[in-house]
């Protein structure tokens, strides 16, 4: 497939299911596929969670133990069951995990492929699953 020259920005809305409380879900092959569909040379992507208590993190894959010492950290600093907003919905936690994690993370594109390392890959960050919709927002911004 030929690169294009395109200029402007394209979105696609990727749903997702969660099966645990908290878990790290790898989503690097779903917005590689988005970025070489839309055959842009150069430019950005931007991946945003929807959601109050989830997250999007850049994170190596060589192995789970890195998915689990995040999760564990996070835990470790976070407990749950201990906070003011756990008294409407106990999620209390969740929501400080997401905050800290934060929702979006934007990757550039080079030469039509996604800019990461080696080792990197993006992450679907839930802490408040499992969920039977979880909805990540990709946005590409491409130069001409």
């Amino acid at each position: 497939m030929q690169k294009s020259n395109f200029f402007g920005t394209m979105q696609k809305i990727i749903v997702i299911q969660t099966v645990k409380k908290n878990e790290l879900y790898n989503i690097t092959s779903k917005v590689s596929e988005f970025v070489e569909k839309c055959c842009v040379k150069s430019g950005i992507v931007n991946v945003y969670a929807q959601g109050a208590t989830s997250g999007i993190m850049i994170q190596e894959n060589w192995d789970n133990s890195v998915q689990s010492d995040v999760l564990n950290f996070l835990q470790s600093i976070i407990p749950s069951g201990v906070w003011e907003h756990d008294k409407q919905d106990n999620n209390g936690d969740a929501h400080i995990k997401a905050g800290i994690v934060g929702p979006s993370e934007t990757i550039p594109i080079i030469d039509g492929k996604l800019g990461l390392s080696e080792w990197q890959n993006i992450f679907f960050c839930e802490f408040d699953g499992p969920r039977k919709k979880r909805t990540i927002i990709l946005t590409i911004f491409a130069n001409k």
